[in-house]
């Protein structure tokens, strides 16, 4: 997905966040917006914004030498999110622990985003956004190719958000399915590695990897042979979140996206609201089944 005029403010101000996070020296904050302007004067050379995300974190990790910025930050979701694991599992079997609220369950996870809320009550805006529905739906298809699909690849997005990813994997279970879970191969914002994978207990119900790519979006041309090749074989493939729609949108295969927009760029590309929840298929006529 091209990276819009839109984007660039959003960037800029991500960096800001960031740089505070990694160092309280005000000369360093300076050194590195300027540095990121630079690099943001520049993002037509990037395919898309997890391209451009991923060079604008590095003026931050250079500058300030913290190479994990957002750290604490991850920590304290994981163990927010923790908190309302069985607020989920309540959730997921009162409506008789059915693959819609399963999938309702990991969408709402994505609300756990440093890159776009500052602070968040956890469990409230859980509680009120388990409420709301898919507008974009693509259930039916995805359950019919779960019951016959072998291997499935999903790809992870923040690091709170894998305690709710962890809830939908061990539902998959029961389709007798191999999942895969893949994760950034190197901190950026507040997106999953696989230290943060470990620590939420995904590895009880799924086989972690690395998509060997450091950005907030799994850019296919920059990952990893291990993640290309299961990408590329797995019957079934779901994207978690905004950065990895941005990635691969674009892409060939059949995908299945799970995510909140969360700002109007997204929202217009998918013809949505924002803050309106998708399961959304693309390319249905190459999937395996």
């Amino acid at each position: 997905m091209e990276i819009t005029l839109d984007c660039l403010p959003c960037m800029l101000k991500q960096v800001t966040e960031a740089s505070k996070m990694a160092t309280d020296d005000t000369s360093i904050h300076e050194k590195i917006m300027l540095d990121a302007i630079g690099v943001l004067s520049d993002y037509k050379s990037c395919r898309c914004s997890p391209e451009l995300a991923e060079k604008m974190h590095g003026v931050v990790k250079r500058h300030s030498k913290n190479r994990d910025p957002y750290a604490a930050v991850k920590l304290r979701d994981i163990k927010s999110a923790g908190g309302v694991y069985p607020l989920l599992k309540s959730y997921l079997h009162g409506g008789d622990g059915d693959l819609y609220r399963a999938l309702k369950i990991a969408a709402t996870g994505n609300i756990i985003d440093s890159a776009i809320y500052s602070s968040v009550n956890i469990k409230g805006c859980v509680e009120d956004e388990l409420q709301k529905g898919f507008v974009i739906c693509d259930i039916e298809s995805l359950e019919d190719k779960l019951k016959r699909a072998k291997t499935l690849l999903i790809i992870g997005d923040n690091a709170g958000e894998t305690v709710f990813d962890k809830v939908l994997a061990e539902y998959l279970l029961r389709f007798k399915i191999s999942i895969t879970y893949a994760v950034r191969s190197a901190p950026i914002i507040n997106d999953a590695t696989a230290k943060e994978a470990y620590e939420s207990g995904l590895d009880c119900c799924a086989d972690i990897i690395s998509t060997g790519c450091g950005a907030p979006g799994a850019i296919l041309e920059k990952c990893g042979d291990e993640f290309v090749s299961l990408f590329n074989s797995s019957d079934l493939v779901i994207s978690k979140g905004q950065g990895n729609y941005e990635a691969l949108s674009d892409c060939e295969r059949n995908i299945y996206f799970l995510l909140k927009a969360k700002c109007p760029v997204i929202s217009k590309k998918l013809g949505i609201k924002t803050n309106d929840y998708a399961l959304y298929e693309i390319n249905k006529e190459r999937g395996r089944f």
